[in-house]
């Protein structure tokens, strides 16, 4: 079943409980993560707590609990919601406290669910995803997973409406990311993808993707491309907690090859499928 959680109490989702005065509501003033469980067991559970820990210090936010506490709250979630395969949406803010711009002396507030996981069937993975290209409209501190997310927004809901599932974004000529993946080319047999630095998010699936690259002999490449370089890739694709590994097969009116999944793109994603299978029920 779906789970809610509010500053302690577990809750329905459907339940009410955010005063007007929440400053995630007011200023969007908080970072969140959303973590993908498996068989019982939060995947990568230790670094996706450390972004977020991270992400607050980053904003000045106190944290309050620790990262052990942390996890012990989405244990007991998760376990709460009788689901074994989820997805676990955490959110902290600076809390609750009077409209005003500066930091209130006010605990901070945490808010949670977990809802049956969002499963990409395989035949729809396989065929692979379309995309279009959009400027990078974003603040210069993107590697802070934080609420503000409007101009991912407004970028996902344009290749929504060009009948497309991404927007691959562009500032001063190079791909930067997804509004919420990240973007690799493929291309003799190398993989590419951008150098991590503020305007990205360091993605917990990257890392994934790196260390399955690894264990099958294939270079991985940090480099800064252009959307053309993109375009003549032998295969494309993009990588976050929920679409885990997913194929892009056309980019605007540019088809990638031949419009299908590439071979080495598959094989990274069963290398992943296997680092999910070592997770156990906890």
């Amino acid at each position: 079943m779906v789970i809610g959680y509010f500053n302690g109490e577990f809750i329905p989702v459907e339940q009410a409980v955010i005063p007007i005065d929440e400053r995630g509501h007011q200023f969007g003033d908080g970072v969140y993560e959303v973590i993908r469980v498996y068989n019982g067991k939060p995947f990568m559970l230790d670094e996706h707590i450390e972004r977020l820990i991270k992400s607050g210090e980053a904003i000045k936010l106190r944290m309050e609990k620790t990262a052990e506490e942390l996890q012990q709250i989405i244990h007991e979630a998760v376990q709460k919601s009788q689901l074994n395969n989820c997805d676990v949406y955490i959110q902290v803010t600076r809390g609750i406290a009077t409209r005003k711009h500066l930091f209130p002396d006010a605990p901070v507030s945490i808010t949670m669910t977990v809802r049956p996981m969002q499963v990409t069937e395989e035949t729809e993975r396989e065929k692979g995803k379309t995309a279009i290209f959009h400027e990078d409209e974003r603040w210069t501190n993107c590697y802070i997973k934080s609420l503000n997310l409007l101009p991912n927004i407004l970028a996902k809901q344009t290749a929504q409406e060009a009948g497309c599932y991404e927007a691959i974004l562009v500032k001063d000529g190079f791909v930067t990311e997804g509004t919420s993946s990240n973007v690799y080319l493929v291309k003799d047999d190398s993989i590419y993808t951008t150098p991590l630095s503020k305007q990205i998010l360091p993605g917990i699936t990257r890392m994934a993707v790196k260390e399955c690259a690894e264990k099958l002999g294939i270079p991985f490449i940090e480099k800064h491309f252009t959307p053309d370089e993109l375009l003549q890739a032998d295969e494309v694709f993009i990588t976050s907690t929920t679409n885990e590994i997913m194929p892009i097969v056309r980019i605007d009116e540019s088809v990638i090859q031949d419009g299908s999944a590439g071979k080495l793109t598959t094989a990274l994603f069963e290398k992943f499928k296997e680092s999910i299978d070592i997770v156990q029920p906890i």
